[in-house]
């Protein structure tokens, strides 16, 4: 999701990139306002779904095709994940240190280098063997708020902004939840995290 933006090219299958592409809005105009008495109630996945696209999941977690304008999100693998069928490229040495690069991205924006080893976007559709379709709301809300996987589990690790969106009251929360149950579910299994020692060289 929307943590880190700026950054540059760097190897096959490695980018550092500055964000997908992103709508274009009219400067002339501004968002309408209406009277809140009169906008119908949002149903959870329709809240959800609107959590999801102002909140920038699909930054990350959805992977990129390139488009006229260079990467963009493939809204046919939506929330699916970094790609499992994309082997993760070597990082030069010398690069990921301090005063040069904190981090770097492939060109999905899916899984990311750092001090922390290497961390994969997770696939948040519902998908029984390699999404979330065996959470309960619960896991999620708790994943949310304690940077745990599942809420239990290893840390969620950079660049997931949890500490941010563990902010959003319980049923936003699981208005999202909502919304990653409602989409198609895609098969595709995301590997555990590289510690740093492991980061490919």
């Amino acid at each position: 999701m929307r943590f880190i933006r700026a950054i540059a090219g760097l190897a096959p299958g490695l980018l550092l990139i500055g964000g997908c592409q992103q709508p274009v809005q009219n400067p002339t105009t501004t968002p309408s306002t209406t009277n809140s008495a009169q906008t119908p109630a949002q149903s959870p996945v329709e809240r959800g779904k609107y959590l999801v696209l102002v909140g920038g999941c699909n930054d990350c977690h959805t992977p990129k095709k390139i488009g006229p304008n260079g990467p963009e999100a493939d809204m046919s693998r939506e929330l699916s994940g970094n790609p499992s069928t994309q082997k993760v490229a070597a990082v030069p040495d010398g690069l990921l240190v301090p005063g040069k690069w904190l981090t770097i991205t492939n060109d999905h924006l899916g899984a990311w280098a750092g001090p922390w080893g290497v961390s994969f976007a997770m696939n948040l559709t519902p998908d029984k063997e390699t999404g979330l379709g065996s959470w309960t709301p619960e896991m999620f809300v708790n994943a949310l708020r304690t940077g745990k996987h599942q809420g239990t589990g290893r840390p969620i690790l950079p660049p997931m902004p949890w500490n941010w969106y563990r902010n959003m009251t319980d049923d936003d929360l699981k208005g999202v939840f909502a919304y990653l149950q409602s989409i198609p579910p895609i098969k595709n299994p995301i590997p555990d995290p590289l510690p740093p020692d492991k980061i490919p060289r």
